[in-house]
């Protein structure tokens, strides 16, 4: 890989200012696909869910898929934009083995959503505004494989291997306007962008949004322009970023690498680039396209869109609570400050709180777990939260365990230990671990009986009014119980022996 000469974040932000538009793909969650009836499943054998239509032959006509259309408009109404009265596809003419038809049936100069807005809430409760352009619909390519090179990319290849099951799976496309103002900021405004826009997704139940399979993905375009100007730098445009964290890593890479050719009296290019997770670098892809390159012309064999009124004020009234007023609202009920809330929703635990709690579980007990022995393990294994083998319901088990006083809080890590280890449930781990709090009077008594008698010097000074001297001969208890003594009773019962007063 060649290497390239960097800026420094600090002086690329001294003297120039960063301007992005983000274009996020969204792969609809619908059983069939955009304009045929082939199944959308996943990892099935290539090209097995192929069908004239999806295929391109001669004389096959496309349907476009109502549901698909259905979630576009929730996509629209999400984000504040206006629904288009009418609108039309489009063919986005271009010649490469991934669309077998050579072109590929989108929307171009009347998408059906516009002009709309997504706040974003940046890491320390600022709120940046990102003005949404156009959300419209398209179909996705098939797969390119790229045999025998070392990097999996064409050049170098000795073939390429085509699997046609992803074309024409529903597609939603969100473009933004350009995104000024941003600043030093502007990598983190992407991240929160994109985001916050997955969260919208996800809640609205059109698409699963889930980056690492491709479910979503973002390109990311940039310029600089020099303080005090107007006019727009050359862009670039980083494409198919698959992760929020590569998103905030490209838009730095490349204000760094934007402006060390411009300090140096270089020209940039507008072209593709090609981000590699590994460094957090960018490479060339291609020349970009301007949009008349494409040809684009109205779809003949598809009639134009027109969705009514009524049904979109419908669909409108439908919406679920936004994702941002619902973090406000779960902020106000837990009563956390706007760190921990943040930090909560970092995690990704917000919907595994919530589960949590509806299984059961106070809100503390559930947050308790979640952001401290279990996001440990996720950190430690390198997964996040919802990939941990165990469920809102047995978190909810544990906790209910800990408040009966059958748990204290060492056991119920062990007895998490367990269920992630794939011992069973809470209570299976529990019995086949003899996990349970000893709570027996008598077996307390012996326990506590012991620690006095082995310890008769610090005895002694509980006697003469040393109370706090108590601890040691607590942890003597529960080191004979191997942990599972109620603390606080076991006290209780040394103060009591002693005859002092608590």
């Amino acid at each position: 890989m060649t290497v390239i000469d960097l800026e420094s974040y600090e002086d690329a932000l001294a003297t120039y200012d960063p301007v992005m538009g983000l274009e996020v793909h969204v792969e609809l969650g619908t059983k069939t696909k955009m304009f045929c009836g082939c199944s959308t499943e996943l990892k099935q054998d290539a090209n097995s869910q192929t069908c004239p239509v999806c295929l391109g032959l001669p004389g096959a006509l496309p349907v476009v898929n109502e549901i698909g259309i259905e979630s576009a408009v929730k996509i629209g109404l999400a984000l504040n934009c206006e629904i288009a009265e009418w609108c039309r596809f489009a063919r986005k003419n271009y010649f490469y083995p991934d669309m077998p038809k050579n072109f590929q049936t989108s929307q171009y100069d009347e998408p059906i959503a516009f002009d709309g807005y997504l706040d974003v809430q940046l890491e320390d409760g600022e709120i940046f505004r990102v003005q949404i352009e156009r959300a419209h619909m398209e179909e996705d390519t098939g797969k390119s494989t790229h045999v025998g090179g070392a990097t999996g990319r064409i050049h170098g290849a000795s073939h390429s291997l085509l699997d046609y099951n992803r074309a024409g799976i529903p597609l939603i496309e969100i473009v933004t306007k350009p995104i000024e103002g941003a600043g030093a900021r502007a990598p983190e405004v992407a991240k929160a962008y994109v985001a916050e826009l997955r969260e919208l997704i996800k809640a609205l139940g059109v698409s699963e949004a889930r980056m690492e399979m491709g479910q979503m993905r973002c390109d990311v375009n940039l310029s600089l322009r020099p303080h005090g100007t107007e006019k727009f730098g050359t862009r670039s445009e980083t494409k198919n970023v698959n992760s929020l964290r590569s998103v905030e890593r490209a838009a730095r890479f490349e204000i760094q690498r934007h402006a060390a050719v411009l300090n140096s009296g270089g020209t940039i290019v507008q072209e593709t680039r090609h981000f590699h997770e590994e460094d957090g670098s960018t490479t060339a892809g291609r020349i970009k396209d301007n949009a008349e390159d494409y040809r684009y012309f109205p779809e003949p064999d598809l009639v134009p869109v027109a969705p009514a009124r009524a049904w979109v004020e419908e669909l409108r009234q439908g919406l679920p609570e936004l994702p941002r007023l619902r973090r406000k609202r779960l902020k106000d009920e837990w009563g956390v400050n706007e760190h921990d809330m943040q930090s909560i929703l970092n995690a990704g635990a917000v919907d595994l709180i919530v589960a949590t709690t509806d299984a059961g579980a106070p809100s503390d007990q559930a947050r308790k777990w979640w952001m401290g022995e279990l996001a440990r393990n996720a950190n430690e294994t390198g997964r996040s939260l919802d990939e941990l083998p165990v469920t809102p319901a047995q978190v909810a088990r544990v906790a209910e365990l800990v408040t009966s006083g059958d748990l204290n809080d060492k056991l119920a890590r062990q007895v998490l230990e367990g269920v992630l280890a794939g011992e069973g449930d809470p209570d299976t781990v529990v019995e086949k671990r003899g996990l349970k709090v000893v709570s027996d009077e008598g077996a307390l008594g012996t326990a506590v009986d012991e620690a006095i008698a082995g310890n008769a010097a610090i005895a002694e000074k509980i006697r003469g009014g040393k109370v706090a001297a108590a601890g040691a001969l607590v942890g003597a208890v529960m080191k004979a119980t191997r942990g599972q003594a109620d603390a606080a009773r076991v006290r209780e019962l040394i103060l009591e022996k002693l005859g002092v007063e608590g």
